[in-house]
C-alpha cells in the first residue's frame, strides 16, 4: 500500500506537465543548498494521483534516499485524524458537542481561568461554563503548549515536563488531569489558541469508546483505509525506513536532531492524539481522499468503506469560529500550522474562509493543516484537489515552504 503510482496524465485532469516541473525544481532548491534533507510531494485531481516528486535524503548521514515508502513523523497532521475519530462516536450517539468535557474527564470539572499575576502566583477566577467537547475541536477550551512561550501558563506547563514531551511515565488519562489542573488562559469559547486540546480529545476517544486511542484508531480508521504504515511509533520493521529528524544549523542548513527524534523508535506511554503518529505518503494520501467529496465518492467514504457520513464532513469543513470570524482577529498571534488572515478553523482544521487576505493562491473553503516537522496537506473541494508534502526540518516555521507550495501548484492549473 505504500507505492505511490502516477494513475492519469496530468493534462487529462487540467494540470500543466511542464509548469509541474517548476514545483520539482524549486523545492530541489531547498535540498541543493542543505536546507532540507530530502521530501516527497503528492498532488491528486478528480480523485486520481497525478503527480509525485521525490527529493534528497530522508537520513543525510546515511545515504538513503527518500523512498515511497518512507516513514514521516507527521506531528500535528495526527489532528484530522483524532478528530474524525471523535466525530464517528458523535455519530454513534456516544456524547454532543455540546457535552462538558469533565463527563468523561472529571478533572476538567472544576477548571479556573487566568486573570493575573506570574508563573510563580497566578489570580484565577471559576470558568464562567464548562469545557465543552466543540471547543476541544476548535483549540477554544483555553488550553494551551508549553513550547509557545507566550504566556505565563505556558511556562507552568513547561515545568511540569510539557514542552516537546510529556512527564516521564504519565499517560494520557495522568496528562489531561495534571492540563485540568493549570489555568485555562481565557474563558472557554471566547478565544482560540493553538494547543494539546486534541489530546485531551483522544482521551475523551479512549473513555467514550472504551478502547485505548491506539486500538481504536487501527481497528475504527487504519486498517478499512489501508493505512499500514500509520502508528503512535516506528516498530522494529518500519525503523530502517524512518525519516531522521532534522533541524536549521547555525549556517542555516539542515542539522540532525537525533535526541529528539528517537522518540518515535519507542512504543509511547502518553498516546499523543495531537502529535503523536508516524505515517507514510501512501498512507496520509488515502486518508485526505477519504475527506474529499466528489461525484460518485461523497466524502467520509473510500473504496466501499464508509467512516463519516457527508454531511458530518461538510459539518466538519465549516468555520466554527463564533461570528465567523478568522483566526487573526479570533486567535492568539502564536506558533500554528496555518496563516490567520481570511483562515477560520473546523472540528479538526483549519479552514479557509477567503484567500485575499492571506495573499495567497487558493480557493474558499480549503481544508488544511501540518506538522510541526514542516509537512502539510491541503484539500480543495472547489478545485476537487488534494496535496500532501512530506519532510523532516523541525520547527515548521523555519522556511515559507506551505505559502510557497500553494503558489506553485495553484500556477500548474489551467482549467
Amino acid at each position: 500500500m505504500n507505492e505511490l503510482t502516477i494513475e492519469v496524465d496530468a493534462a487529462e485532469v487540467g494540470l500543466d506537465s511542464e509548469r509541474l516541473k517548476r514545483i520539482d525544481a524549486y523545492l530541489a532548491g531547498y535540498v541543493a543548498d542543505g536546507r532540507l534533507p530530502g521530501w516527497l510531494l503528492t498532488l491528486r485531481r478528480h480523485g486520481r494521483l497525478a503527480h509525485v516528486a521525490r527529493c534528497g535524503s530522508r537520513d543525510l548521514e546515511a545515504g538513503l534516499p527518500v523512498t515511497d515508502d518512507t516513514v514521516w513523523r507527521v506531528y500535528s497532521m495526527a489532528k484530522p485524524i483524532t478528530s474524525v475519530a471523535a466525530m464517528m462516536l458523535y455519530e454513534e450517539g456516544r456524547f454532543a458537542l455540546g457535552d462538558p468535557v469533565s463527563e468523561f474527564i472529571p478533572s476538567f470539572g472544576d477548571v479556573r481561568v487566568y486573570a493575573g499575576g506570574s508563573d510563580l502566583k497566578q489570580v484565577t477566577v471559576p470558568a464562567v461554563e464548562p469545557v465543552r467537547i466543540w471547543h476541544l475541536l476548535t483549540h477554544t477550551a483555553g488550553l494551551t503548549y508549553g513550547f509557545h512561550r507566550a504566556h505565563p501558563v505556558d511556562a507552568l506547563y513547561r515545568a511540569a515536563g510539557f514542552e516537546w514531551g510529556t512527564p516521564p511515565g504519565a499517560d494520557l488519562a495522568q496528562a489531561c488531569d495534571l492540563w485540568a489542573g493549570f489555568p485555562l488562559l481565557f474563558q472557554p469559547g471566547t478565544e482560540w489558541n493553538y494547543s494539546v486540546a486534541t489530546d485531551v480529545l483522544g482521551r475523551v476517544v479512549e473513555v467514550a469508546s472504551g478502547q485505548r486511542l491506539d486500538e481504536f484508531l487501527a481497528d475504527r480508521i487504519f486498517r478499512p483505509l489501508g493505512m499500514t504504515g500509520t502508528a503512535f511509533w516506528a516498530d522494529p520493521a518500519a525503523q530502517p525506513r524512518l525519516a531522521a529528524l532534522y533541524s536549521p544549523g547555525p549556517d542555516g542548513k539542515a542539522a540532525r536532531l537525533d535526541a529528539f527524534g528517537r522518540g518515535a523508535l519507542r512504543e509511547p506511554r502518553m498516546l499523543s492524539g495531537g502529535g503523536g503518529l508516524v505515517s507514510t505518503a501512501a498512507d496520509y494520501d488515502r486518508f485526505t481522499q477519504m475527506l474529499l467529496h466528489r461525484p460518485g465518492s461523497p466524502a467520509g467514504e473510500l473504496d466501499g468503506i464508509r467512516l463519516l457520513s457527508p454531511r458530518t464532513v461538510a459539518y466538519m469543513a465549516r468555520n466554527h469560529l463564533p461570528g465567523g470570524l478568522d483566526l487573526e482577529t479570533f486567535g492568539r498571534p502564536l506558533f500554528a500550522e496555518a496563516p490567520f488572515r481570511g483562515v477560520g478553523f473546523g472540528l479538526g482544521f483549519a479552514v479557509l474562509l477567503d484567500p485575499v487576505p492571506g495573499k495567497v493562491l487558493a480557493s474558499a473553503g480549503e481544508i488544511s493543516w501540518g506538522g510541526a516537522a514542516s509537512t502539510t496537506f491541503w484539500i480543495d473541494r472547489e478545485t476537487d484537489l488534494t496535496v500532501s508534502f512530506f519532510t523532516q526540518l523541525l520547527p515548521s516555521s523555519t522556511h515559507p515552504i506551505r505559502q510557497q507550495l500553494r503558489q506553485l501548484v495553484y500556477q500548474a492549473l489551467t482549467d
